[in-house]
């Protein structure tokens, strides 16, 4: 195992450094060809430009009409100029392509004459010939006075130099690319042992605690990242047990949720079960006894009216509970601020058989995409609650106002009374759950928050409840929407 992995790094190492070098060599190449050709188009230019001054200079200074006979009478004594001024070879062409004079005949004896073909279609063009380190360039443009071609030039330039110095710069970069490769490949095979050993006795530590012995650990003593994995091996041994013991935690939380599932079933059925025996005794009785005991007949007939009352409304509460599981309703945009008002007037005869009062502030153009009489549902509730739990001849203050950077509508519900300990706020949302209070309306369940919490949920809002020196406080906030078409 342990030399297969080490051949794979020495042969991926191997054939990476070999394509690299070769990309090397051949971007340097292309990288000093282009250079040396902006370098010669670049003289040649100038070239031309020199030699066109020094033409048009000639032909001004004698006033020549027949251009093209001009430039033949002048080519000798013009050629030997430029040939001074440029240190290179020139030739002069008539338009035809007929040597006319040179500065070195043999110089221009040459079987390219590529560009001298382009110039007498009247473009400028130059051949570049080099051998190894020495290099030339032809260079042929027409001659243009006036508009008219009277003749060519061509030059023979000598390169060589530059070439010279593309080589030794090549051959530099070659053997130290080639040094730096060297040095990288070995380096790189001392690494890869570096890497493979140790990987090689985690692994056999690792099959160790596949077959069950937990108690192995790695003497692997190292600063850097695989040293660093050794450390963490033997501390994912060390936290098995740990794990363990947390896989023995979910197990007993799963067995909690369930046995809170039971405890909501029968608190259902207990709950449920209390109004039914209560009628059935009182219906049975007067049955029996018919209306020969009128006060008897009277309280049984209210009582029977009360607590079938109070059996409908926990029936209602555990549909509401139960909506939560089932598809949301048709959404539509609501006045949520609308509907606020008007639960606190009418809960405010309710709030006056407690001896409270109800203070509201509502900002104006409150819009929440939603159903409008469910969230009428949640005001109540939470209006209700605050009632029935605070303290006698308090205010309940409502608040609700719009945060446009947030997109969010706020509500806020607060009274002054008994409070629910911190630890008790994450429960206190869940059904049949009222905290230690000491007292409890009659007929109350609490499935009051619970539905609230549902109703909130299905509008994609938050609920939470804070608690402080003797103030609960109820926080809503709902996606704000756009006030068109609000109903």
């Amino acid at each position: 195992m342990f030399r297969t992995i080490r051949a794979k790094f020495v042969v991926g190492f191997f054939l990476i450094f070999c394509l690299s070098f070769l990309v090397l060599n051949l971007t340097l190449k292309e990288v000093i060809r282009s250079s040396n050709q902006k370098i010669i188009t670049s003289d040649l230019i100038e070239l031309k430009n020199n030699a066109n001054v020094y033409v048009r200079q000639a032909f001004l200074i004698h006033h020549f009409t027949n251009n093209d006979l001009y430039f033949g009478q002048m080519a000798e004594e013009m050629i030997d100029d430029l040939h001074r001024a440029s240190s290179s070879d020139v030739a002069a062409y008539t338009v035809d392509g007929i040597l006319l004079y040179a500065s070195d005949g043999s110089a221009f004896s040459s079987r390219s004459t590529d560009d001298l073909k382009q110039a007498l279609d009247g473009k400028t063009a130059y051949t570049i010939t080099y051998t190894g380190n020495i290099g030339s360039v032809y260079y042929s443009y027409p001659v243009i006075i006036d508009g008219v071609k009277v003749g060519i030039l061509r030059y023979v330039k000598d390169f060589s130099p530059l070439y010279e110095q593309s080589g030794r710069i090549l051959n530099f970069i070659f053997y130290v690319a080639l040094a730096i490769f060297a040095a990288a490949f070995l380096f790189s095979y001392l690494l890869s042992r570096h890497i493979t050993i140790p990987l090689v006795k985690l692994t056999r530590a690792s099959t160790e605690v596949i077959g069950g012995n937990l108690n192995i650990r790695s003497d692997i003593r190292r600063r850097d990242e695989i040293g660093r994995l050794a450390v963490n091996f033997n501390e994912m041994i060390g936290r098995i047990h740990s794990q363990i013991a947390t896989i023995a935690h979910d197990r007993d939380r799963l067995k909690e949720l369930n046995e809170q599932e039971k405890r909501f079933f029968d608190n259902v059925t207990h709950e449920l079960k209390t109004p039914l025996t209560s009628i059935l005794g009182y219906a049975e009785v007067i049955r029996e006894n018919g209306t020969s005991d009128p006060v008897f007949f009277d309280k049984g007939m209210n009582h029977i009216v009360d607590e079938s009352r109070r059996l409908h409304g926990m029936v209602l509460n555990l549909l509401e509970v139960s909506r939560r599981k089932t598809e949301r309703g048709t959404f539509e945009i609501v006045k949520a601020g609308v509907i606020l008002l008007d639960v606190c007037d009418a809960m405010e005869i309710r709030a006056k058989r407690y001896k409270k009062t109800i203070g509201h502030s509502v900002q104006d153009g409150l819009y929440v995409l939603g159903q409008g009489d469910r969230l009428r549902q949640l005001f109540i509730n939470l209006l209700d609650n605050a009632i029935k739990y605070g303290s006698a001849r308090s205010e309940i203050t409502v608040k609700a106002e719009s945060d446009a950077g947030a997109g969010i509508i706020r509500f806020e519900f607060a009274n002054i009374g008994e409070t629910l300990r911190h630890d008790q706020l994450a429960e206190i949302f869940e059904p049949f759950y009222s905290g230690d209070r000491r007292f409890k309306e009659e007929g109350s369940v609490g499935l009051g928050l619970s539905i609230v919490k549902s109703i909130v949920d299905d509008h994609d809002g938050t609920i939470r409840m804070d608690v402080e020196d003797g103030l609960t406080i109820v926080h809503v906030e709902l996606p704000a929407a756009s006030g068109e078409d609000a109903v």
